[in-house]
């Protein structure tokens, strides 16, 4: 959504987009991901464990919804864009959860190799079952974004922000009262 309206705006135009695409990506996720934080907190509230880290919920939505725009300007998905919406969306959905999961696991890499100094069994300690069950739930969450982030690259921001914003919107576009 970046460089598809990169057309005639300003620096300025292009930073305050950016930023709006970010904080609406951003919030989307991080409400996501402290729902299963507060689901883990009341699973765990029955063992007796008390934990609460909200905060680790939130820069993973920060950093998850920049990866996304990292993704978005690389034009990674677009080879289905011409498809039916649905298939856009999940392939979209699939790619960008692998593109998560390499950042995540470079991220571990980098862990490691700054605690130990060297990467030797950096992914030794990696357990897949845990990677697997987060692709899984990023997926499902995943779905829904780019479901109507294909509808608005379809529709147009305008036209998106009217039917989804304004009382009384329909999709011809005309009232019909």
């Amino acid at each position: 959504m970046g460089s598809e309206n990169s057309g005639g705006q300003g620096l300025k135009q292009k930073t305050i987009h950016e930023a709006w695409e970010l904080a609406w990506i951003f919030l989307y996720l991080a409400f996501f991901f402290c729902s299963l934080e507060l689901y883990s907190v009341l699973l765990l509230k029955d063992f007796h464990v008390k934990y609460l880290n909200f905060g680790f919920a939130f820069i993973n939505a920060l950093v998850v919804a920049k990866i996304i725009l990292l993704g978005e300007y690389a034009r990674i998905g677009t080879k289905y864009e011409q498809r039916p919406l649905i298939l856009s969306a999940a392939y979209k959905a699939l790619l960008f959860v692998l593109l998560v999961i390499a950042f995540h696991l470079v991220e571990e890499l980098v862990k490691r190799f700054l605690r130990s100094g060297h990467f030797a069994g950096s992914f030794a300690e990696t357990h897949i079952n845990d990677l697997v069950g987060r692709a899984v739930v990023v997926f499902c969450t995943f779905i829904p974004l780019f479901a109507f982030r294909e509808l608005r690259r379809v529709l147009g921001d305008e036209r998106f922000k009217e039917l989804f914003f304004r009382s009384g919107a329909h999709v011809g576009g005309e009232d019909k009262r």
